[in-house]
Order: C-alpha cells, then structure tokens, then sequence
C-alpha cells in the first residue's frame, strides 16, 4: 500500500505546479487539467478498470458493471484554487485507488459494482461556480446557467469545454447515473486544524452553509493627482469599508466571511477606478445566521456608497444550504473505523464545500477527513503527514470492504 501510494503520489506531484509560487493552477480545462485526467484514466487502465467519462466531464473508472445497482462510489477531484496545495481534491482520488488495491491484496469479493470518480471544476477556480461537475450531475446547476458562465478572460464555459473535446450540449442533470448508487464516500485532508495529533481520520457530520456574492462598485474614473478629494466618486473606499465590514460582521456572528478576489478597472496606478468588483465567500453554522450576516454586509456596503457617490450592485453567484451527511452512512464509517483502531472516531463539521455535500441531496454520501497537523489549506503549505495518508488508505479500503463486499 505504502508504495503504490508513493509512486501515484510522486506522479501527480509536478502537474500543474507553479515554479514561482509552488502551488497549483489545475483550472478546468486547461492543460494542467487534461493531464490529470489523462493520469486517471491512465490509472484505471492499469488496473483492468472501465474508464467512462460522463456527459457532465465527470471521470468513472469501474469495477463491475457501471450499469448496476447499489454502486458504491468513492473519489473526489484534481483541479485546485490558484496557487493551492496538493492534497485538496488529489488525496480523496490517489487514496481512492490505493484503497481498491489494499482490498484486492486482502482477496475482497466484491458483491457490488465500486467506482472511483474524478469530478470535474469542483474547486470554480475557472469560471466562479464551486462543484460544477456535480452539480451538473446532481441537477442544482442547469445547463442554461453553466452556459452563461464565463472566466476572467471571457471565454465562456462551453466554449472551453468544446475546445478541450468535450460536448457542451450535451451537459445536464445524470438522474439515472445517480439512482444506480448506493453510497458516495469521499476522502479529504482536513481543511482546519480540528483532529489532534494521535487521530489520523475523522469523519463528517455536516457541512455549513455557504455561498459566493459579487459586489459591483460602481464609482468615476480619473485622475488620481488632479482631482479634488471632495470631487471623487472612488470605488475603492467603498470595497475597503465593506471588507472591514465584513470582518467585523462574521467575527459578531460567530460566522467566516472573506474577500479572497477582487478585479478593479481601468487598473491604473496613478488612476481612480470606474469600477471594483469584489467576490465575497461567507459560511456559517446555520442558513439564518449567514443569511443576516450578508445582508449587514450588504447594508455597509450600501450605506457607504451612498456617502462616497458609488452605485453599488449585489449579485449572488452561488448557493449551498446546509448538508447534514446521510446519518445511518455516517454512523456505520465511525463504526467501522472505530473498530479497526479501538477508539472511537472524531465526528465533526466542515466549513468547506465538496462534492459528497452536493450529491447530498440525491444519493446518500458521506466524508473521511485526513489530519492536516498545520490546519493550512488553499494554500501550498497545505500538508498531512504520509502516515495519516496512509491511515486514510486503510480506513477507505475498510469502509469500502464494509459497503461493497458485503452480502
């Protein structure tokens, strides 16, 4: 198990790997992306496995028949936040493989159908929207938004997907893949520092609610060393008071809130902008506490433009209500788990968004979270300790001897 961790590890490694920063820039359909999806297909080849990419851009490699029912389906996705770490996403789908190849060495039977999945643009690094492979899937994205989707450059989502050799017409709602699968169970490094050292996984109670705003300030370009401060219409005092307001909000709340992305025009030095956008992220433990806390922020952002003579517009992006991971499922992975080391398993939410909280709504899922000892994440000092990797291996592959090898 420890080797072939090793070598998928060290193969996957360099894709996509900025030299100046030392993160990653995997975004959807470019050409870091097509790598990774040639290593996992590359991947279930080696393995005597039935590759099938679906309508959506969704990677399935299968052992048994993909057609039948009570599939139990593990994995995850490869792309990443610009500049990320190497274990979001890419740990879930390696520790995937690695688990299917410690239950073979063990001689499991398998009495079900097991898929190991690749999501696709789950990170919205590209085009804004977070899990649009399985939203896609799961039918909480239509076909129509996701064609109205564009990236910084304006390229339009189908227009990539066409350029990469995908379909775009043929995305949509996978209704039937879905009622063919029994369980997802998707192992991920620990976004926070919550597993103390000694518990190498835990498992996932919920995950927060959560959505992306963008917030337009619109204010007047001009010359930034000719015009009177009492003759300016400048977004940018708007931007910075509402990032404050902001912190300042979810701190009261007990809530997260952050501007992690902002675009300014025209982007001049020794020029006052037209416009500043500003993509605000906020989670909280319930929908009613993050619904007050955007609305304050949006009452700051309001009332301080109409001080500083800037329209401000308010858009939301994205949306997920909070998930409540499948109880029974949940239940039977601590049981599981918690047998094989003799302890008993950390059970604890998330504040980050996945994939298994997406398919939450249609297909009973569940997370495996791996000790992440720095609690840094979207970041490239994102780490876990190769033996809590392997750990997560072992626990995978017993979960998954418990799902699919069962009678």
């Amino acid at each position: 198990m420890t080797d072939t961790f090793q070598r998928m590890w060290a193969e996957l490694l360099p894709v996509g790997r900025s030299a100046s920063s030392g993160g990653y820039r995997r975004f959807a359909w470019n050409s870091a992306d097509a790598e990774c999806r040639a290593w996992f297909e590359q991947q279930a080849r080696d393995r005597g496995l039935h590759h099938e990419l679906d309508h959506n851009g969704n990677q399935w490699a299968w052992l048994g028949d993909p057609h039948g029912e009570g599939a139990v389906v593990t994995g995850s996705h490869l792309d990443s936040v610009p500049d990320g770490g190497a274990f979001d996403g890419p740990l879930g789908v390696v520790s995937a493989f690695a688990a299917l190849d410690e239950l073979r060495s063990r001689g499991a039977r398998f009495t079900k159908p097991l898929a190991i999945v690749n999501f696709g643009d789950e990170e919205g690094a590209r085009f804004g929207v977070a899990c649009i492979g399985s939203r896609l899937t799961a039918g909480v994205l239509s076909k129509e938004q996701a064609h109205g989707l564009r990236d910084a450059d304006g390229i339009r989502l189908p227009d990539a997907m066409e350029k990469a050799g995908y379909d775009p017409d043929a995305i949509g709602a996978d209704r039937e893949r879905l009622a063919r699968i029994g369980a997802f169970v998707e192992l991920h490094v620990e976004q926070g520092r919550y597993l103390a050292e000694g518990q190498s996984v835990g498992v996932a109670s919920a995950i927060w609610p959560h959505g992306r705003w963008r917030f337009d300030f619109h204010g007047e370009a001009n010359h930034a060393g000719t015009t009177r401060i009492e003759d300016r219409r400048d977004p940018m005092l708007t931007y910075a008071n509402t990032v404050l307001a902001a912190r300042k909000k979810a701190k009261l709340a007990g809530a997260l809130a952050t501007f992690g992305k902002v675009a300014v025009e025209p982007n001049g030095t020794n020029a006052i902008a037209s416009l500043v956008r500003g993509w605000l992220d906020s989670r909280a433990a319930d929908e009613a506490t993050l619904d007050e806390v955007v609305e304050e922020i949006r009452r700051a952002a309001y009332e301080r433009g109409e001080r500083d003579g800037v329209r401000v517009e308010l858009t939301r992006e994205s949306y997920t209500p909070v998930v409540d991971f499948d109880g029974p499922l949940r239940d039977r992975l601590a049981r599981v788990i918690g047998r094989a080391d003799g302890h008993p398993v950390p059970v604890l939410p998330t504040g980050a968004g996945h994939d298994a909280g997406i398919l939450a709504s249609a297909i009973p899922t569940a997370m495996l979270f791996v000790r992440n000892p720095s609690g840094v994440s979207h970041s490239p000092a994102e780490h876990a300790e190769e033996d809590d990797c392997l750990a997560g291996v072992a626990a995978l592959a017993d979960v998954l001897e418990d799902l699919a090898c069962q009678g």
